[in-house]
């Protein structure tokens, strides 16, 4: 990708495994130095150790998104070991059982995963945009990326409080986008599909992924590597038109 080379990006929900990660070494592979941040300091340093083994530049920050202290504390570290920040990918969200599987409908789902939910998922990518916005803008470039799901395209009969999450990224995004836009700083949404993480490949059967594989134009399903190609395209140089955008990153699912 043009344009990546000892430019600077946070990467917010970095662990092996999962997209983050894959993303924070992809990043890296194409020149950029990357602070690899989780709420898991610990996961987030082993991507990072692994980069820098590898001859990428990296370092790990813990952090929590729901907390805009820490989000904001998480931006200036990132300027103040590197010199700038030109690329932002929120990615961090608790698919923990002790959330999701209480994330219920409309008419049952507790309120408290309702709150919990909202505050990491939209409000924590609040936070993000709205300390790293500024530093774009007075750059004069920049690229933000939120991950959304295809599960918003559904309308699933659970998961009511993720569902909404990742839907008001639509609206946070194009904002951003409109905000940032005129000032050389852009901002997409990616939304995967099905994505075999390692946790999800620690949680399915191959006979449920045989089911999903089916429903799908591509002959496989994603890997976070099919995510993480998609944001480094959109942090560089060969994504300068793309802006306001969500882009459906599912290999062709026909449910969506």
């Amino acid at each position: 990708m043009r344009g990546l080379k000892d430019k600077v990006a946070v990467v917010a929900g970095a662990a092996p495994g999962n997209i983050g990660g894959a993303t924070a070494i992809r990043l890296a592979e194409e020149g950029m130095l990357v602070v690899a941040a989780d709420l898991n300091e610990a996961a987030a340093q082993a991507v990072v150790d692994g980069i820098n083994g590898s001859g990428g530049q990296a370092v790990a920050r813990g952090f929590d998104i729901s907390d805009e202290d820490s989000y904001r504390g998480l931006i200036e570290f990132a300027v103040e070991r590197f010199g700038g920040l030109h690329g932002l990918f929120n990615v961090a969200a608790d698919l923990s059982p002790r959330t999701l599987a209480r994330d219920t409908d409309v008419t049952s789902v507790p309120v408290d995963v309702w709150r919990h939910t909202i505050d990491v998922t939209l409000t924590g990518y609040m936070y993000g945009v709205r300390h790293a916005l500024p530093i774009m803008i007075e750059q004069g470039t920049g690229s933000i990326v939120n991950t959304m799901s295809s599960a918003v395209w559904l309308g699933e009969t659970e998961r009511v409080a993720y569902q909404a999450a990742k839907s008001g990224l639509i609206g946070l995004t194009r904002h951003t986008a409109s905000l940032g836009g005129r000032h050389g700083v852009r901002a997409n949404l990616v939304s995967p599909g099905v994505i075999l993480t390692g946790a999800a490949l620690d949680t399915t059967t191959e006979e449920w992924r045989q089911q999903i594989l089916a429903t799908v134009r591509s002959p496989r399903l994603g890997k976070p590597e099919d995510l993480a190609a998609m944001v480094a395209f959109l942090f560089s140089e060969d994504g300068a038109y793309v802006n306001g955008q969500s882009l459906l990153v599912d290999g062709g699912a026909n449910f969506t």
